[in-house]
């Protein structure tokens, strides 16, 4: 190992030990880990094609499950689009959904099949939709298998390496990747404005995600990516590899802890961890969801968001310009 991954801490347990008290995180996390295994073994007898997993995404994939989360599930299909790969949607949707559990939300992004081939070789082209952008960036980022996980594995390799075919030069992030993911964010930022004028629905818990959720997946793929300007090419990819396969709040835990902000983490993250609490109690909950635009700043609920959503925010800001990550960021995370 080089002196280099010598010093990056490992984000295996990177949460644990920051010493911060996280009730609702970890409460999560043992919800997460007990609900996918209800889900392994609900698809145990379900025939599945040998060239398809069985992904969930979103809360399933950080490890931050609540009761009301949506099982945003997909059929990942290894190679290029076809028919004929099983079982058929509405054979998974029934597996997944016997239990009662909310399904994938109205964007249709979720609840069908996704193939490989096209998450990579659309990236960046009129055919990259916003809909194949995020299956692309969450398969990424905040993806979990239930079924097939050899399939979700070469998969999860096969776009990794698409992004970093082209970074040869060593000590510095991998462009294609860290634009993409940019772009992934700032599209969901428009996007929500988007939903807005169109009169959306839940605005309240919309813009309360955005300010939380939304941004720990973000962050969580930034800080990695701009982190690997300590490593050579091979190197990259096996620190890639291990970072984005551990849950984000890891990540970010590992980054306070690396770089020497382990305070600015604990506030941070302590924050998310009660924004975590209101998503799981079900009257704050319902009141975010029933808030507009208008409503929202009278509020107590939202206004509680409000505080934690800058508490998070502030750390990160620490994280990225008040460490020695800032020349990086300064580097290339706007030019």
């Amino acid at each position: 190992m080089s002196a280099a991954a010598s010093v990056t801490i490992d984000p295996a347990g990177a949460l644990e030990r920051l010493g911060a008290e996280l009730p609702n995180l970890f409460d999560a996390r043992a919800r997460t880990r007990e609900a996918v295994a209800a889900r392994r073994e609900a698809l145990r007898e379900l025939r599945l094609d040998p060239a398809a997993s069985v992904v969930l995404f979103g809360s399933w994939g950080r490890g931050e499950l609540t009761r009301r989360s949506d099982d945003d599930w997909a059929l990942l299909v290894e190679g290029a689009e076809r028919g004929g790969v099983g079982p058929e949607p509405a054979e998974l949707a029934a597996a997944l959904g016997g239990d009662g559990a909310r399904g994938p939300g109205r964007s249709g992004v979720f609840g069908g099949r996704i193939f490989c081939d096209d998450l990579l070789s659309r990236i960046g082209l009129d055919a990259d939709s916003n809909a194949n952008l995020t299956r692309r960036m969450l398969l990424m980022l905040e993806s979990q298998p239930v079924a097939g996980d050899a399939v979700h594995r070469r998969c999860w390799e096969h776009v990794l390496d698409g992004y970093l075919e082209d970074a040869d030069r060593p000590f510095r992030p991998p462009r294609f990747f860290l634009n993409d993911l940019i772009r992934y964010w700032r599209t969901i930022c428009v996007d929500f404005v988007g939903k807005e004028r169109e009169g959306g629905e839940k605005w309240g818990i919309r813009n309360a995600k955005l300010r939380t959720s939304r941004k720990v997946l973000f962050a969580a793929g930034l800080v990695p990516l701009l982190q690997t300007h300590r490593f050579g090419r091979e190197e990259r990819r096996g620190y890639l590899a291990a970072q984005l396969a551990a849950p984000a709040t890891d990540r970010l835990a590992a980054a306070f802890l690396d770089l020497g902000a382990r305070d600015a983490g604990v506030r941070a993250l302590s924050a998310y961890d009660r924004w975590l609490g209101v998503l799981d109690d079900p009257e704050r909950r319902a009141e975010l969801e029933s808030l507009t635009k208008e409503t929202a700043h009278v509020s107590p609920v939202f206004r509680d968001v409000r505080r934690h959503a800058t508490e998070l925010h502030r750390g990160l800001l620490v994280l990225l310009f008040d460490t020695p990550l800032l020349p990086h960021v300064r580097e290339h995370g706007i030019f």
